[in-house]
């Protein structure tokens, strides 16, 4: 059986989730200031979702939030993660999106999905129980503004009459648009039928990673059947990752957010975690069982992560891009250290890029007697020369 491939590109989810207790717009500033270090430091992607209610995820415009941080890095692609469909025009969005792709020269991708949280739904009049249907609606049309065509098209939310885009994507290039999945395969399956990627977004929950390789096989027959091959390159898997120096360092950095992301979870859900009483239980539960909706979290150290992603590859195939679910888990400085240490330990070891400093390294030790002879016997004729150059 051939070996999986492992990811070629990292990068970040940002949701975000922020404490409700903390000022807002210097949460925002620094969400900014991270997309600037994780272009410093090499990521490639980096994700912005979209949310207007319970107070945790305050991004509310993911185009507006990636304009901005598109001034302030050089190379790194900025992602929706996702635009819900279901709350927006879609030619406004389109524009929205190619305007994005226009002003960051052609670094914008667009992650499409039904929406996230019931109560954003609930306060725009959508039935949840609509929203996938809505989803295909609007990404049938956004896929054909997307390649230049005058799309006339109604449904019983939404008309386009001549509709047409007047920008469109920078240059001309195609736009990477990739669909949001997580246990039901309807987000494979719609990626699969329009030719986009698919955003694995509970990769890290049992559920999830338990339908990876199912989910993949429908996106892949529905590739085929609109006359496609399936790309595992666009196929993106998001998990949360916090690393530190020692295992037992990462987990008790982690103490310092994960109540407060229990209490949103809980308030989301109107149930109590058990095990969850304190931080160091409630870091246990994530790392062993799970939280709802977050999955199992790595929080250790380079070794661990590793160790993950490969589980991901072989359950999956392989796989694309790994992205890491930023959370308000650790103080500032230990997040940052984490991404550090996951650009350094983390994605050498997947991609290969030290093996040939490893081989030059072995090559020079075995042979380490012989060149130091020589270097010796250099040494000695040089001495007995007298410092006599020939």
């Amino acid at each position: 059986m051939p070996q999986p491939y492992l990811p070629s590109a990292f990068g970040v989810f940002l949701a975000p989730y922020h404490r409700p207790d903390r000022d807002p717009a210097l949460q925002l500033r620094r969400d900014l200031e991270l997309v600037t270090e994780l272009d410093r430091l090499g990521y490639e992607e980096v994700w912005a979702g979209e949310h207007h209610s319970a107070g945790y995820e305050i991004i509310a415009s993911p185009e507006l939030f990636l304009a901005a941080a598109a001034e302030r890095t050089r190379r790194i692609r900025l992602g929706t993660g996702v635009n819900s469909l279901p709350y927006h025009q879609p030619l406004v969005l389109a524009d929205r999106i190619c305007q994005l792709d226009q002003q960051s020269r052609g670094r914008a991708m667009m992650g499409v999905g039904p929406g996230q949280l019931a109560s954003d739904a609930f306060m725009m009049g959508v039935d949840p129980m609509d929203s996938r249907t809505m989803m295909a609606d609007s990404l049938e049309v956004i896929a054909r503004l997307l390649r230049g065509e005058t799309v006339t098209a109604a449904t019983d939310w939404f008309t386009l009459d001549e509709a047409r885009l007047q920008l469109g994507p920078y240059r001309g290039r195609e736009m990477e648009v990739a669909v949001a999945s997580a246990v039901s395969p309807t987000g494979a399956v719609l990626a699969g039928r329009h030719g986009a990627g698919v955003l694995s977004l509970a990769a890290a929950d049992p559920a999830g990673f338990a339908t990876l390789d199912t989910n993949w096989a429908a996106h892949e027959r529905a590739c085929a059947e609109a006359g496609r091959t399936a790309d595992r390159g666009s196929w993106r898997l998001v998990t949360p990752v916090h690393l530190a120096e020692t295992r037992e360092e990462a987990l008790k950095q982690a103490e310092s957010g994960v109540l407060d992301l229990v209490a949103y979870i809980e308030a989301l859900g109107g149930v109590r975690l058990p095990g969850c009483a304190t931080a160091a239980g409630a870091v246990r539960r994530w790392t062993e069982e799970g939280l709802p909706a977050f999955g199992r979290a790595v929080i250790g150290t380079a070794e661990d992560a590793v160790e993950r992603i490969g589980q991901l590859a072989r359950k999956t195939g392989g796989f694309g891009t790994f992205l890491i679910l930023q959370l308000d888990l650790a103080e500032p400085a230990a997040a940052l250290h984490s991404l550090e240490l996951f650009a350094e330990r983390v994605v050498p070891r997947l991609t290969g890029t030290t093996d040939a400093r490893r081989a030059s390294l072995d090559w020079a030790a075995r042979n380490g007697e012989r060149f130091t002879g020589a270097l010796r016997r250099s040494t000695e004729q040089a001495i007995a020369r007298k410092g006599e150059v020939r």
